[in-house]
């Protein structure tokens, strides 16, 4: 049945759906980590990352069948790729969670509205990506904003850069690799595996575990890590193949200004006068940057005469 007159084909409309969910959820994500605050950061990663790959493998085994395992087998120097890009987004997530549960929610926000920028300058530096006019002083307003909050405060917003450079190196390497994103994160949660259950069994023996101790609802947001992270992934994906990269580009400012208003009017964390300079800068270029990706989107579409 064709669409109707105003509205979008079906596939697009569930892949608007799904883009929309995926980056409310992300936004949200802060509150997951909040709950269990008094975990160490490094045993929650642990458990993001092993409880993962029963989530992720079930999810590809349902959607592939027996052509998992046959996708599962990649040439050696991808996997050496993946071991590169698996330790930069398990820095990332550390990052993260050790700023969420410290009352730095605001600062993984800037991170992440830094991150597009971080991407445009890596893919000119590295891929030697034409980078427009308009473009390079996006980046420039909004490196100049982050140089003032530094010097407001004092210091190098140290948890928002390290966040969007761990995520831009990860997005720059995955970019290089040949592998498909779930297929992907499988790989690299692997690999990850060993160093996560050497760091349990390290604190379970020393008795420093935290799952086990602080009660069942404790326990049960520990092991729910896995499904937190992967579902968001799904649909991530499934926005992925049914939308254009450029609308995908537009929802993903969703999560960090969630992330922005939950530090503001839910933690109560200071926004003094050097975030407002700054967050004003950096939204400012991303949106100089949108509205070119918009023109040129739009430009795409019409035929020529």
């Amino acid at each position: 049945m064709p669409a109707s007159p105003g509205h979008p084909p079906r596939p697009e409309r569930i892949g608007l759906a799904a883009a929309l969910a995926c980056y409310l959820y992300w936004g949200l994500l802060p509150i997951y980590f909040k709950l269990i605050y008094a975990a160490p950061a490094v045993e929650i990663i642990a458990h993001r990352i092993l409880w993962s790959i029963p989530v992720l493998a079930g999810f590809l085994l349902l959607r592939d069948g027996k052509a998992f395992w046959r996708r599962l087998r990649l040439p050696w120097r991808t996997v050496l790729g993946l071991l590169m890009s698996g330790l930069l987004v398990v820095s990332n997530w550390l990052i993260f969670v050790w700023a969420v549960i410290n009352g730095n929610v605001m600062s993984t926000s800037l991170g992440y509205f830094i991150t597009p920028l971080v991407q445009f300058l890596l893919g000119f530096l590295v891929l030697h990506e034409r980078m427009s006019r308009s473009k390079r002083l996006a980046v420039l307003i909004a490196a100049s904003g982050t140089v003032y909050l530094g010097w407001f405060l004092g210091t190098p917003p140290w948890i928002s850069l390290s966040l969007a450079v761990t995520f831009g190196l990860y997005g720059l390497v995955r970019k290089l690799l040949d592998v498909g994103p779930m297929v992907g994160l499988l790989w690299e949660t692997l690999l990850m595996a060993l160093p996560a259950l050497a760091y349990m069994g390290w604190v379970a023996r020393s008795g420093s575990l935290y799952l086990g101790t602080a009660g069942l609802q404790q326990d049960v947001l520990l092991l729910l890590a896995g499904l937190i992270t992967i579902v968001p992934l799904i649909w991530f994906n499934v926005a992925a193949r049914r939308l254009t990269l450029s609308t995908v580009g537009f929802f993903q400012y969703i999560a960090p200004t969630m992330t922005f208003l939950l530090s503001v009017f839910v933690y109560d964390e200071p926004f003094t006068r050097g975030h407002a300079v700054a967050f004003g800068c950096i939204w400012f270029a991303l949106a100089m940057i949108s509205v070119e990706t918009w023109r040129k989107s739009r430009a795409a579409r019409i035929p020529a005469p």
